[in-house]
């Protein structure tokens, strides 16, 4: 729906780029106005029907209206969050229900994983929420950094630094564990069941994994994991 066209498009990095002819995504504030103009961030909607728009769930039509038709009178609401360039080019940061409680401030997971990506020696990166004896909750982050990192200890106050610029110190990772790769659906789509079950020590609880696209990286997170 959001996707750049081969040979005709300019691509960026991160970004999903411009809709595809029909498409009319938009950005809303968390009061349901809509955000004009470039260079903003919001909640990601659809404002008009497209093809093959989801019409219902099988055998439960109401969970599909209250899910993504009731948030926003007249809009489907993806449920993520996303950013519109200076050009117009959308990114998508990852669904806004993620979220992490800390010391009583919710704090999108998706939020985090942005800032900490925004420093150049990260490639990508994966927050969950751990249980913490002061704060409820902690925040712990697998990072996947561009080369190896030399200095662990310095490459972590790095990115907390940026973290803290872009969010605030209460959004800092209290865990920071370097990866080479993050457990991946053959869809592409980050296993966080995983990254959840290693953070909170329970590693002899993974389930089934067969399904992933990487099996191996498993034993390399819980040889690495923090907890």
């Amino acid at each position: 729906m959001i996707t750049p066209l081969p040979g005709i498009t300019d691509a960026k990095p991160c970004f999903a780029s411009y809709p595809l002819p029909g498409v009319q995504p938009c950005l809303l504030d968390a009061g349901g106005n809509e955000l004009y103009g470039n260079d903003v961030e919001g909640l990601l909607c659809i404002k008009f029907p497209w093809p093959s728009i989801l019409r219902t769930t099988y055998g439960d039509h109401e969970r599909c209206r209250t899910n993504y038709f009731a948030a926003f009178n007249n809009m489907y609401f993806t449920g993520d969050g996303a950013k519109r360039d200076e050009d117009g080019r959308y990114r998508i940061i990852g669904r806004v229900d993620d979220v992490i409680n800390v010391s009583g401030h919710r704090i999108g997971t998706a939020e985090v994983e942005d800032a900490i990506d925004q420093h150049s020696g990260v490639v990508e990166s994966a927050v969950v929420g751990y249980p913490h004896d002061i704060k409820g909750q902690g925040i712990y982050a697998y990072v996947k950094p561009h080369h190896e990192v030399v200095d662990e200890e310095h490459f972590r106050k790095e990115i907390l630094a940026v973290v803290t610029k872009h969010i605030g110190p209460i959004a800092k990772p209290d865990m920071i564990q370097f990866v080479t790769q993050l457990p991946k659906t053959r869809s592409g789509k980050i296993m966080r069941r995983i990254l959840r079950k290693i953070a909170e020590g329970q590693t002899d609880q993974l389930g089934d994994i067969s399904t992933l696209l990487n099996p191996e990286c498993v034993e390399e997170l819980k040889a690495g994991a923090l907890v």
